[in-house]
């Protein structure tokens, strides 16, 4: 009888490779690219769903020519496989932490950690000589379950789910242009700017309309240039290739310098910030503690 009871169990546990194989077909709908994602072959692929659906006796996709699609049940265990692998995934992660000690790894907005965060970082880095320290860039919102992070620097709302949000600051954004684009031109309206050629950063297509909004005019027709890097913006603002909107302290450099030039100092009234934002489950790791404490420190400075 114990006999078969673990029998039971062994059929109710598939390999690793079945599920991670399963996983990535259900996210594809496609063997072949399921294939690509664990640098298998289609065939590896298709006999390890196949062998799935013979261990647990239920059929978990429909084979149509050379499509699949999940079944009813498919769809149910993959949504339940997909967070058990997650669940793996980040139980590791805190595994290795431990065991090549506190090890910190964080994405950045490049920007931001370039002209502020690095500047200031050599202080965190005497202040917890244990913590280790891993940076990669990351421009826009992501799933933390399918990265080996720990948290990240945002900017914009703490609205991911299963995550918590830290305020750091706000952003103040005024218009600014090369002093040899404005010749010796005064700026007094902002009617003026209006007609002017504006430079827009690709991250933020709405900081131009929400300027003029606020001061009660519409937004030009013409958007005029997008670029998708900030440096990209300041470089061609700072060329004479018109009028940004940038943040006034990213570019202090600039304006004490003389190549840019505040044209008024009307800041744009904005309800994003930045954030660390945190997955729930690494909000009161050691690391990341010591990081939001440190960072909550610069920003009252």
């Amino acid at each position: 009888m114990e006999m078969i009871k673990m029998l039971r169990q062994r059929r109710l546990i598939p390999s690793t490779s079945m599920l991670m194989a399963f996983n990535a077909s259900a996210r594809n709908n496609s063997f072949t690219e399921a294939a690509k994602d664990l640098n298998l072959t289609q065939g590896a692929i298709s006999r390890q769903v196949n062998a799935l659906e013979l261990q647990l006796g239920v059929k978990l996709f429909y084979r149509i020519k050379k499509s699949i699609k999940l079944t009813e049940v498919g769809k149910i265990y993959a949504k339940e496989i997909n967070n058990a692998l997650k669940s793996i995934r980040n139980a590791s992660l805190s595994a290795v932490s431990d065991v090549h000690g506190q090890i910190l790894n964080l994405a950045i907005l490049p920007t931001f950690a370039t002209r502020w965060l690095m500047p200031k970082f050599p202080k965190f880095l005497e202040k917890n000589p244990q913590i280790t320290i891993n940076f990669t860039s990351k421009l826009s919102p992501f799933d933390f379950s399918e990265e080996s992070l720990h948290s990240a620097i945002h900017f914009g709302h703490p609205d991911w789910p299963g995550t918590v949000g830290t305020f750091l600051m706000n952003e103040e954004a005024v218009p600014v242009a090369a002093p040899s684009f404005m010749g010796n031109h005064t700026v007094r309206n902002i009617d003026e700017i209006q007609s002017m050629p504006l430079l827009h950063l690709e991250t933020r297509p709405n900081a131009w309309p929400g300027w003029f909004e606020q001061n009660g005019l519409t937004s030009p027709t013409d958007r005029g240039m997008i670029l998708e890097q900030f440096s990209m913006v300041t470089q061609a603002a700072i060329a004479g290739m018109g009028v940004a909107m940038l943040p006034h302290f990213l570019i202090k450099t600039e304006l004490e310098r003389g190549e840019l030039e505040i044209l008024m100092d009307i800041p744009l009234q904005n309800s994003a910030g930045y954030h660390l934002i945190t997955p729930k489950n690494y909000n009161n790791y050691a690391p990341v503690v010591a990081l939001r404490n440190w960072l909550l420190e610069q920003v009252i400075v």
